[in-house]
């Protein structure tokens, strides 16, 4: 079921094929330190692959673009929003994304056109289909959607207070069924489509 104010999704023909047909579909989400955005949307994505039914077939999982939180956990103000929400993102350490993975991962969903044009530069250009910005794949900024209008960035969140954290994550909850559906109609063509 998608949320008040989302678009239904467009085509899954959008989304890139699998690497390997029959193997999960792995998704990478990317921000600047992997500390609030993509750990955030990490957490999310899950919840939202689980209630899809896609559990086993979608492994979702993030990284950051930048070195300076390796190791740390989870901003505690995106660990807050989270917890508020009822998800857990106490366990997460940050990760630096390192070229090798661009060839292991199906998508990479960036946070906004900062994190897009750097994987994409990090990319073959033969990659640049499977390297999206998750405010296009999850319909963002779309009229009504949730964004402003036509901004498909998510906003970093890093340094602000708890209005800002709980706004990123209500553009992370209005957008992950979207691409959860989408995920969806990609490997299971047959299944019905989702009603707006």
């Amino acid at each position: 079921m998608l949320h008040a104010g989302v678009m239904a999704p467009l085509p899954a023909a959008e989304l890139p094929p699998p690497r390997e047909p029959g193997a999960p579909y792995r998704v990478c989400l990317v921000c600047l330190g992997n500390i609030c955005r993509s750990p955030m949307a990490e957490a999310v994505l899950r919840d939202a692959v689980a209630e899809a039914g896609l559990d086993g077939q979608v492994i979702v999982d993030s990284a950051g673009t930048g070195d300076w939180h390796i190791g740390h956990q989870m901003n505690s103000g995106a660990r807050a929003a989270l917890g508020g929400r009822g998800y857990d993102g106490s366990a997460h350490r940050a990760r630096q994304i390192d070229a090798s993975w661009l060839p292991r991962r199906d998508l990479f969903l960036a946070m906004d056109s900062r994190n897009l044009a750097d994987l994409r530069r990090m990319a073959g250009v033969g990659e640049h289909d499977r390297i999206r910005l998750f405010g296009d794949v999850g319909n963002v900024g779309d009229a009504g959607g949730l964004g402003g209008a036509g901004d498909r960035d998510i906003p970093d969140p890093y340094g602000g207070d708890a209005a800002e954290f709980g706004y990123v994550l209500d553009l992370l909850r209005g957008a992950a069924p979207v691409i959860a559906a989408r995920l969806a109609e990609l490997l299971e063509p047959s299944a019905p489509k989702p009603q707006a």
